[in-house]
């Protein structure tokens, strides 16, 4: 092979590397009022991958995601984002004030100018049209986030940025919302980064695990993640009574928790339910 086609190879390779890249934090370092909220935090993620951040309250994650975001700059190291990088952002939660009429069509295009179609069509996907005319006031915590994660999706983002998106539902709600947002991926084909407590049921819906205690402890997939003793020095005490289960079935839940049919039946274990693991009795 001559070496001007050696080049191209090496060219057309680096190329394909670089957007498969998305987003990239190389060693990163933040300082708050002198005290140190990340310390040498390095990360990547690439196209197509769900990656979960997880840590104790105060670990630092919201300080990281500010600052991948670009709406923090940190103190030391640096981050890198593919050119023209299209991000949707889903809050943990928003306020909107009681005094307010806003519908959620309306909602959906306040930071831009969908079309009803457009509206129902992203709601639908989310499973929640049946929201497109009601008041934002009226809707339920799940319902809101599942509205904030139709609006992120109208951006065709290609990377899907969520903050703690299952805060405040209970297990059969959490377990619904990440099977719609393994669904999302597959569908759009976005890479998602996820700030989470559900320590238990997140473990099923992601390809790789972070856990950020000011500085990286562990990574990587969530079943190494989970026997890690950084992770369990961490959620030790969290996880203690606690086991994970899979099994097969051919139904799913609705956002109320009722048994509704599956379009498709795989024999597949990515069903997750906690339970108490029973206890040792005493001779």
């Amino acid at each position: 092979m001559k070496q001007s086609d050696h080049t191209k190879v090496a060219a057309k390779v680096a190329a394909e590397i670089t957007d498969e890249l998305l987003l990239a934090a190389k060693h990163v370092g933040y300082v708050k009022r002198g005290k140190h909220i990340l310390n040498d935090v390095s990360l990547e993620l690439h196209s197509k991958e769900i990656i979960t951040l997880i840590g104790p309250n105060g670990a630092g994650k919201t300080s990281l995601i500010r600052i991948l975001l670009g709406l923090s700059e940190a103190s030391s190291g640096k981050v890198e984002r593919k050119q023209n990088l299209q991000i949707g952002y889903v809050p943990q939660r928003i306020n909107v004030p009681d005094v307010m009429p806003l519908r959620v069509c309306d909602f959906l295009n306040v930071m831009g100018k969908f079309s009803i179609d457009a509206c129902q069509q992203m709601l639908t996907e989310v499973n929640c049209a049946y929201l497109l005319y009601s008041p934002m006031q009226n809707i339920s915590g799940g319902e809101m986030q599942r509205v904030l994660l139709a609006r992120a999706l109208l951006k065709h983002p290609q990377l899907l940025v969520l903050d703690e998106p299952a805060s405040g539902m209970d297990i059969i709600g959490q377990q619904a919302l990440y099977e719609t947002i393994q669904k999302i991926r597959d569908k759009h084909e976005c890479s998602i980064l996820m700030v989470s407590h559900d320590l238990h049921l997140v473990m099923a819906a992601t390809d790789k695990v972070i856990c950020l205690n000011t500085h990286i402890c562990c990574t990587g997939h969530p079943d190494d993640v989970s026997e890690h003793p950084e992770y369990l020095k961490l959620f030790g005490d969290a996880i203690e009574g606690l086991a994970l289960y899979s099994h097969n079935h051919d139904h799913e839940h609705d956002l109320q928790g009722n048994i509704v049919a599956a379009e498709e039946c795989h024999s597949c274990e990515h069903h997750v339910h906690v339970q108490k693991k029973p206890q040792d009795k005493k001779p």
